[in-house]
Formats: structure tokens, sequence, C-alpha cells
């Protein structure tokens, strides 16, 4: 009898543990699953702590600095920066006094405007051929992205024939190799005269920009590529079916697959044609401020960053009507 209601008594004990311990297992379960995502969220923002310590040191606050400095007139004294608020005096200057501030930022912006679209279409036309199999396609590849790992300052001085700011000298037989007339001694031999002086000197300035064009084409031929080789198969063969040529092709299928990265490409082009620190207003921008006049030339800086994000605006609210989007 004694033994009956000692296993009666054991039995229920034994179940109520098996039950605390599954409530156990189960907790655990949720703690440990909360804390991988705590972990996960941990190790993203170790990951982007670098990059948020340096965007806040290098960019945030000398951004700020930068305004402030634009409506002040800044005079380095021993110890620091004596700030004499000034309102927008130095952005009055720099627009109507500074002459050659605007006469380089029109003729920047002249040469934004007529570069951009001949970046944007010789870089989708080598896109295409590119993407097309050939021998030695990739080695055509690496020539033409060859610019971008190699576009350094002193170099791109050099072959665009700024030789003196580089610190060589007997270098302008070097320089002269990329500058020559090729075009006009072109239309020489084949007999084209009488062009009027204006077409003259479009076709003069573009020839000789020809190298620039193609030297800055690297990045924006990479994304066509990636555009190229994203158009689905069953598009090129459905095309096939219907006979489509090779021209029809292009525009009713490659051409709409291709344009988000004309949008993309547009703006990346305009960013860095304003941000080439072989421009004349970056020049102009930079001249102030070795002259210690770091007020006019924060302002210029901030009407410079103004017209850029206009001009960015504008290329995106007109181009992006024309834009076709497979998800729509």
């Amino acid at each position: 009898m004694s033994d009956e209601k000692i296993t009666e008594h054991i039995e229920p004990t034994a179940s109520e543990e098996a039950e605390k311990l599954r409530g156990r297992k189960k907790k655990s379960r949720r703690s440990s699953l909360i804390s991988y995502q705590r972990r996960k969220g941990l190790y993203g923002l170790c990951f982007i702590s670098l990059w948020l310590v340096g965007t806040v040191i290098f960019f945030l606050i000398p951004l700020v600095k930068s305004l402030i400095y634009s409506f002040c007139n800044v005079k380095i004294k021993q110890g620091g920066i004596d700030l004499v608020w000034k309102g927008f005096s130095n952005y009055n200057s720099a627009v109507n006094s500074d002459k050659k501030f605007m006469d380089n930022l029109e003729a920047t912006l002249i040469e934004t405007l007529w570069k951009t679209p001949l970046i944007i279409i010789f870089s989708l036309f080598i896109a295409v051929i590119l993407n097309q199999k050939f021998k030695g396609r990739a080695l055509a590849r690496a020539i033409f992205f060859l610019p971008v790992i190699i576009a350094t300052g002193p170099v791109f001085k050099i072959i665009s024939g700024d030789i003196t700011s580089t610190g060589n000298t007997g270098g302008e037989q070097f320089s002269t190799m990329f500058s020559t007339d090729l075009v006009g001694e072109l239309m020489q031999f084949l007999g084209i005269y009488g062009i009027s002086d204006k077409m003259s000197l479009i076709i003069s300035t573009v020839a000789d920009n020809i190298f620039g064009i193609v030297w800055n084409s690297g990045i924006q031929i990479l994304l066509f590529l990636a555009a190229l080789q994203n158009i689905p198969p069953s598009a090129r063969e459905a095309a096939q079916i219907e006979g489509a040529t090779s021209w029809e092709f292009f525009w009713k299928i490659t051409f709409p697959y291709v344009s988000p990265f004309i949008l993309a490409n547009l703006i990346f082009t305009v960013i860095d044609t304003f941000t080439n620190p072989m421009n004349t207003v970056m020049k102009r921008i930079l001249d102030k401020k070795n002259e210690w006049a770091f007020g006019e030339a924060s302002a210029m800086a901030w009407i410079y960053f103004l017209i850029i994000i206009g001009a960015i605006g504008l290329i995106t609210f007109i181009v992006n009507k024309f834009i076709y989007y497979e998800v729509e």
C-alpha cells in the first residue's frame, strides 16, 4: 500500500518537471531568437560605424562650417578663427563682382550641356559592342575601363596638356600627342571647306575633347554592360520569332531595358563633370581658398553646389518621364 502511494506521488512530480523543462526550452528559444536579431543589428551598426564616424567628421561638420563661413568674414588669427557676420555679402560679391567666377561657371555649364549627351551616347554604343561575343572581348572591356583605374590627377593633367602644373619639365611633346588637330587635317584632306565659323568651332571643340570623352566613359560603359546583360533571353527569342531586325530590337527591346541606367549615368556624368578638379570653377574656388578668402570661397562653393542640385533635379524630372520600368 505504501509503495502504491509512493509511485502515485512520484509520477505527477516527474510530469511537472517535464512540462517545466519544455517551458524553459521554449523561453530559451525565444530569448535566443531575439538575441540573434539583436546581434545582427549590432553587427550591422559595427559594420557601418566607421563610415558614420567618417561621414560626420569629414563631411557633415565641414559642410556646416562652410555654410557658416559663407555668411561671414573669416579671419585667421593666432589660436583660432575670427568670424564677423556679413549676411549675403559674400554671395553678392561672387555673383556680381567676381567676373572670373561667373565666366568660369558659364563655361562649365555649357561644356556639361554638350559633353554629357556625347558621353552617354558613346558609352551606350561601346557597351552594345562589348556585349557581343567576339575574340578578345575581355581585353577590350579592360581597355575601356582602364582610364578609371589610372585616372589620377597628374596623369590626366599630362595627357590633357597641363604639363606645367605637375612639376614635370620637357614633357610637352608627350602632351601634344593627345591634342593633334586630326579632324581639321582630315577635313582639309577630304576637301571640305566653306563651313561657317560657328560650325567649325563646334566640330573642333568636340574633336579636341574626344580623348576626354573616352577617358570619362569607363563607369558609364560598365553600368550599361550590366543593364544589357540583364535583358532576359526570352525577349530576344520573342523578337527573333517576330522577325525583328537588329535596329528594331535595339529600339523596342534594348533601349527600354537600359533606360533606367541612362538616368543613373546622366546623374553620374553631371556630378563627375561638375566636380572634376580640372574644371575652371573648382580652380577658382581653390584659388580663393589659397588667398585665405574662406568666406568668399565658401559662398562660391555653395552657389556651385546649389546649381549642381538644381541641374540633377531638372534632369531627373525630365528624363524620368521617358524611362521604362519593368515592374510597371
